[in-house]
């Protein structure tokens, strides 16, 4: 035991920061889609410059130089347009920042671990904390070129870092490279080509408090209409009173519905954007805002009762109910999902399972326990070198995918773990011991299992039957998982006339309640004359 890590507390995650519905813009005008690209591609390419000039400042940036590039925006669009353009900009060059950190942590990984691996000798086995040395001297040759490679890497990377240099592209870095790969993109130069200017649009408003319907630029009244505020150049086109073009359309939000109603109708802010999907030809209106912070509920209240132990595979969820006391209850459930295909096939199988998930822990009103785990230091190639299917496995686990969608669609998520051994230690201690003949039991369910106890405060170890002629129930009996404050727990066991024993009546029979049994030599107690009363089978 000397070489496991610490394992880290159980916690309570936090609920849903926030919320987003979308419904599609039906029975749109010739008129209506003209206004809407013009509007689009005139505020897309202010957006473009003001990326632009946030991009040249870099580390520089302060509140003055916001307001300086809002002001320029202002002339050019309008004030609460100018707001959207600039914040909008400023997260995005934010975003950069964060993946470009990520990228140099990723880089620095790569090369402390080819660093060691050149290190050891060829052919040098390996530990279950590091990987050995290089299989022969030409993939040694071949790992010491590309160390060189990632370290120029790094090195332009930090520089960038510390001179505050992103590159972004408005419209995404991989619709700009498929314009050079259009026939295995199966595409063709003018789909290319609507599909980036689509993408490069900006049709989307912050919500404003106070303000009529939570939104004065893109306007949606509680029947549905929906109306947004033209820029100055394009105020000619407006077919309403102060500038404003009404869509003939109505909207109607299926999900949450009367939550977005309640917001629009109390005037609470509600953020609102407009983006057309080209390949379907359908415009769409996304309806989004921020729920209040709640407080966390307390871990002991998420325990009560019990919970349902679940663990992540590549390709299904493997469930079990646990009482309070960690015994499993009933049969494990399995959740699969396939997730070969495109983006949006893989997202709905994850979405499908997680519901049947929640649907199911819904209807014995339990929390979840899931694993906190994190494989953005498993999936590299320099740890795991030829072992392509390990680390196609790792990378196709969705973990990051399951625990925010689990956030978003579930009230509570539960309870994350630490996820070290649980697989490991649940095969080692339940996958035999809850195997029958009428049901196997298969190492991700044990994992479930032990993922369960442990979210419950229990070790993971089951205490299992004590060897014959123990002092405690005589030839192993008592595996229950009483916790120590329970009186009793270590007393021997009443026999019960009936199918359990098929024997004499209760307090009956060869050493019933005798003390002597607590006795290997089989002498008795130092005070004779006590005896302990039965107890019943309930402790």
């Amino acid at each position: 035991m000397g070489g496991l890590r610490e394992l880290a507390a159980p916690f309570v995650a936090l609920g849903p920061s926030g919320v987003a519905v979308r419904d599609r813009l039906k029975h749109l005008t010739a008129e209506d889609e003209h206004v809407l690209r013009l509007v689009g591609d005139h505020l897309g390419t202010v957006a473009s410059r003001d990326l632009k000039a946030r991009c040249a400042v870099g580390l520089d940036h302060d509140a003055g130089g916001w307001a300086a590039r809002k002001r320029a925006v202002t002339g050019v669009s309008s004030s609460r347009w100018a707001g959207s353009i600039t914040k909008a900009t400023h997260d995005q060059w934010a975003l950069a920042r964060r993946g470009q950190l990520a990228h140099i942590q990723s880089l620095e990984a790569g090369v402390r671990m080819i660093a060691h691996r050149l290190s050891l000798p060829v052919r040098e086995k390996g530990s279950k904390r590091a990987p050995g040395g290089y299989a022969s001297r030409r993939e040694w040759h071949a790992k010491a070129r590309r160390l060189h490679v990632l370290t120029d890497r790094l090195q332009a990377l930090r520089a960038d870092w510390e001179a505050g240099r992103v590159h972004v592209v408005r419209g995404g870095k991989r619709l700009l490279n498929t314009r050079h790969h259009l026939d295995a993109a199966r595409l063709t130069e003018e789909q290319w080509r609507t599909r980036w200017q689509a993408e490069r649009r900006f049709l989307q408003a912050d919500g404003e408090s106070g303000k009529r319907f939570g939104n004065e630029t893109i306007r949606v009244t509680p029947d549905g209409e929906v109306s947004l505020r033209l820029p100055a150049p394009l105020v000619y086109l407006a077919n309403a009173p102060h500038g404003r073009h009404v869509l003939a359309t109505r909207v109607r939000f299926a999900h949450r519905g009367e939550q977005w109603a309640d917001r629009i109708s109390a005037n609470q802010a509600v953020a609102h954007r407009i983006h057309e999907d080209p390949a379907r030809g359908r415009w769409y209106l996304t309806a989004s805002w921020t729920n209040p912070p709640v407080q966390t509920v307390p871990l002991a209240t998420v325990r009560a009762g019990g919970l349902v132990g679940v663990d992540t595979n590549a390709d299904h969820l493997a469930a079990w109910r646990l009482d309070t006391h960690g015994n499993p209850l009933g049969a494990p459930q399995r959740f699969g999902y396939d997730l070969s295909g495109s983006a949006s096939h893989r997202d709905a199988q994850v979405r499908h399972a997680l519901i049947r998930l929640l649907h199911w822990a819904r209807r014995h009103h339990l929390a979840l326990a899931v694993e906190d785990l994190d494989f953005t230091a498993e999936a590299t190639r320099e740890k795991h070198g030829r072992r392509k299917r390990f680390r196609k496995l790792i990378s196709g686990m969705p973990v990051a995918r399951l625990r925010a969608r689990l956030v978003s669609m579930a009230a509570q998520l539960g309870i994350p773990v630490d996820p070290a051994y649980t697989s490991k230690w649940g095969a080692q201690h339940w996958q035999k011991t809850l195997t029958s003949k009428t049901r196997k039991t298969t190492r991700h369910d044990a994992a479930a299992v032990a993922i369960g106890r442990r979210a419950l405060g229990h070790p993971v170890r089951r205490r299992t039957a004590p060897p014959p002629h123990d002092r405690s129930d005589r030839a192993g009996h008592r595996t229950v998982q009483a916790p120590p404050g329970i009186l009793g727990r270590e007393g021997p066991r009443p026999r019960i006339p009936g199918p359990r024993t098929r024997s004499l009546r209760a307090g009956h029979g060869a050493k019933a309640g005798d003390q002597d049994t607590q006795h290997r030599s089989g002498r008795p107690a130092e005070h004779e004359s006590w005896q302990q009363d039965s107890l019943p089978l309930s402790l």
